[in-house]
């Protein structure tokens, strides 16, 4: 199932200044099997022992930096709340939508065969909400790029730490969470929360899998993801 020989796999990670991306920086922290390159739009702190570069740079040359490190894997953690962007619809396809076909059809023309998209649960073209009609649209849009594999993770409620603002509401169900999850069953187990940790590291490990398809990974697959991921290996002791 994994890609370890041949050397690390060479990852691209966009909107790793996000809650999701800086799960996946900390998921690489330790490991010889991958090697990260972030591209960010802003600088960012890393955390403690990661080994990784960083590009800051405009979008528009995010594609001139895809060429320079040519990854064989591209996550992409971007996104945005309709809050943040002030309601502004518009505002809010041009993160969600706009920018991350721009970037999945650069790193296709820079021959990325793996994508690695987050998306949401219940995201279709005819969703009832506009935040999961547009997760829809990117959906389909992102099946018809071209990409060798393509994974599109779709967690519900996120439980981790936020940098940033953190809405009551939010609040209330990741303290609830446990509780609610255990009433989610059969069909609705779909909308369990899950930590943003273990996102990150089905994205990672989905990273290292060699078979190529569409996939798409809801709550109970997230899970299995996540557990496949090979432990980092450690050298010998001194």
């Amino acid at each position: 199932m994994f890609s370890t020989s041949g050397g690390p796999i060479r990852i691209a990670l966009v909107g790793a200044t996000g809650m999701i991306g800086r799960a996946v920086v900390e998921a690489c922290i330790g490991r010889e099997d991958v090697r990260l390159v972030a591209i960010a739009r802003r600088e960012m702190k890393l955390p403690v022992g990661a080994k990784m570069e960083l590009f800051v740079a405009d979008p528009a040359k995010w594609e001139e930096v895809l060429e320079a490190v040519k990854p064989q894997v591209m996550i992409n953690a971007l996104g945005t709340t309709l809050k943040k962007s002030g309601g502004d619809e518009d505002v809010f396809r041009a993160v969600d939508q706009e920018l991350v076909l721009d970037v999945a059809r650069a790193a296709h023309r820079q021959g990325v065969q793996r994508f690695i998209s987050v998306s949401s649960v219940g995201a279709h073209i005819l969703a009832k909400t506009f935040y999961l009609q547009v997760k829809g649209e990117v959906e389909r849009d992102l099946a018809k790029v071209g990409f060798r594999r393509l994974d599109i993770l779709r967690p519900s409620l996120l439980r981790g730490a936020r940098l940033d603002d953190l809405r009551f509401a939010e609040r209330l169900g990741m303290i609830a969470s446990p509780l609610g999850n255990l009433m989610l069953q059969g069909g609705y187990r779909k909308y369990r929360a899950v930590e943003t940790d273990t996102v990150a590291d089905a994205a990672l490990a989905l990273s290292l899998t060699k078979p190529g398809g569409k996939f798409a990974h809801e709550h109970d697959a997230i899970l299995r993801a996540a557990n496949s991921l090979p432990q980092p290996e450690t050298g010998p002791m001194a």
